[in-house]
């Protein structure tokens, strides 16, 4: 299946993806929580939604922020007992890919 990318989307609907971005970069301003953390969090929504594109791209930005590949995939493992081992097994492999990546697309 061809993937949509977000520049493409930036394209297609400016509007709409410069108040997309605004939101994230309100959400990242937010007070209490450190960015590897928010990464790794992030890590762990993405992986219990299914969205292979959300955990690559967090898992790059956990390791940015800081993280280690322990950190990140134990954010993926998190999510067995609540989203079950398919899950983990289907996300774990593009965990492991955005971890390693020198660069990963939005």
């Amino acid at each position: 299946m061809a993937q949509y990318s977000f520049e493409q989307f930036e394209k297609d609907f400016p509007e709409l993806a410069s108040k997309y971005v605004e939101l994230v970069e309100a959400q990242r301003s937010l007070k209490g929580i450190d960015a590897k953390t928010r990464q790794l969090i992030n890590v762990g929504i993405q992986t219990a939604n299914r969205n292979l594109r959300g955990v690559r791209y967090h898992a790059f930005m956990a390791k940015e922020a800081g993280a280690t590949r322990n950190e990140v995939l134990g954010a993926v493992a998190l999510n067995l007992h609540l989203r079950g081992v398919g899950v983990v097994l289907d996300t774990l492999p593009e965990a492991i890919a955005g971890f390693e990546s020198k660069k990963v697309d939005r």
